[in-house]
């Protein structure tokens, strides 16, 4: 307790001399947002998360300690490049904005529609043995997850699954976790696995670095007990050793977040572990081969199309097994959403790359190789769905609440992807309220279009 307590005062020191909020430093030292809340409450910690807090405050006093060098010519040049390069690498992403994440989350439709777009995938699936295999190209707060397995207990109720999640982020992993008791309860037959690795490891659960693949964090847990309160309370205690095992770092060309120690966990009933055995994948050996690959919003819209192509994408379908179909679902615009946005910015243009064009650099650099790939992009009818902010009938009339029209801009930037220092910008007034205003009332709600197209391998 003694431990804890100089660990919270270093680390309350710390916040002040920096000026930031404990919560800003949970995320910055361990992905964890709500860290040191739990400290103060008693919560256990590890040392070695302990000496990870330690290490992180103690890089910024090394980088006092240099600065206060006389600062030479080419010095000079350096800071400024790297203020430069600290200031683009604050812009938006999905990770650093749990605020705008969750809001959008907890007001409109999108998860749940995504989930009903997957579920009609399975109609196109041939299982076979052992399991019905599903990998999730980012589970988010588990809400598309969720709803994926209720499609899949309802079609196979008596089949195993296995379920492999890719996620970076700590509280999502929590978040999806929360829900899963569930699921382990209508579906014992699951076995559920939880990876930080990157897109092109993730599938095979193999880290492509020697380094890597010899830190590996393999956890696995097998829950006892035959009711969701019994799961629920077993997945609560994983929570140290979730802090420890996805920890971040921030990359140094891009500034997105790298994990710090490849980490995998897999999660199973123990009291049908023998019905399992041929499902639990093992280290080393984990087939990477999947009947559904779900990629959601999987990249930001603004990324080049070599990047969504070759990092992201193509390693997915590279995954699929015989018979198997990638659905990827992104940001469409022309919508309120995007209407919304041009009022403020009229020049705006987020959504660079249509399904075809993505589909056409997909085809550039697999159809060679894996001739047994068909690329479909549909037409409208089938590959466009549109999502709704929810209201209540009687929110958009006369006078919409400030609150309605809040959680409405924030919908429209988050799906826009702007930047937190443009927005910056222009909330100083009401100018972008009314814009918001403007259009709600003008469309009679907010709503926004998806865009849909699946790469599937053809059946053995």
């Amino acid at each position: 307790m003694a431990a804890v307590a100089r660990l919270l005062e270093e680390i309350a020191v710390y916040c002040r001399d920096v000026g930031i909020a404990e919560s800003t430093f949970g995320r910055r030292a361990l992905n964890d947002g709500k860290f040191v809340a739990r400290l103060r409450r008693g919560k256990a910690v590890t040392t070695a998360t302990m000496e990870g807090v330690r290490t992180y405050m103690a890089r910024r006093e090394t980088t006092k300690a240099k600065a206060r060098k006389a600062p030479t010519r080419r010095m000079r040049a350096t800071v400024k490049s790297a203020a430069k390069k600290e200031t683009s690498e604050q812009e938006f992403r999905f990770y650093d904005n749990r605020q705008k994440y969750l809001m959008f989350v907890h007001t409109c439709s999108e998860k749940w529609v995504v989930a009903d777009r997957v579920g009609m995938e399975l109609s196109h699936i041939q299982v076979t043995p052992p399991a019905l295999r599903l990998f999730d190209a980012g589970m988010g707060d588990g809400t598309v997850l969720t709803g994926t397995m209720r499609h899949m207990h309802r079609r196979h109720p008596t089949v195993p699954f296995y379920i492999v999640g890719k996620e970076i982020s700590l509280e999502d992993v929590r978040l999806t976790l929360e829900k899963m008791p569930d699921r382990f309860f209508e579906h014992p037959a699951t076995v559920l696995v939880i990876t930080n690795l990157y897109y092109t490891e993730a599938p095979s659960l193999k880290p492509r670095s020697l380094a890597a693949a010899a830190s590996l964090n393999w956890q696995e847990v097998s829950l006892e007990g035959s009711t969701a309160h019994d799961f629920e309370q077993q997945i609560v205690d994983l929570q140290s050793l979730l802090t420890d095992g996805w920890q971040v770092r921030a990359s140094a060309k891009t500034g997105n977040p790298l994990y710090v120690r490849p980490s995998v966990l897999v999660l199973y009933r123990e009291d049908h572990r023998l019905l399992l055995d041929q499902v639990i994948p093992r280290p080393g050996q984990a087939q990477g081969a999947y009947d559904l690959v779900v990629a959601s919003q999987p990249y930001r819209a603004r990324m080049p199309l070599d990047f969504k192509v070759e990092r992201v994408l193509a390693p997915l379908a590279l995954s699929l097994a015989p018979g198997g179909r990638m659905l990827t679902v992104h940001s469409h615009g022309h919508d309120p959403g995007l209407e919304v946005i041009r009022r403020v910015w009229p020049d705006e243009d987020p959504f660079r790359h249509d399904r075809h064009q993505i589909l056409g650099g997909l085809k550039d650099i697999l159809s060679r190789q894996q001739r047994d790939l068909t690329f479909k992009a549909y037409a409208d009818k089938r590959a466009l769905f549109r999502y709704e902010m929810h209201t209540l009938p009687s929110e958009i009339g006369n006078n919409i609440g400030t609150s309605t029209l809040f959680a409405a801009w924030n919908a429209a930037n988050y799906v826009a992807q702007i930047e937190d220092s443009r927005l910056e910008e222009v909330m100083s007034d009401h100018r972008y309220l009314d814009a918001t205003r403007d259009v709600l009332h003008e469309r009679g709600g907010l709503w926004f279009n998806d865009e849909s197209f699946v790469v599937s391998r053809r059946r053995a």
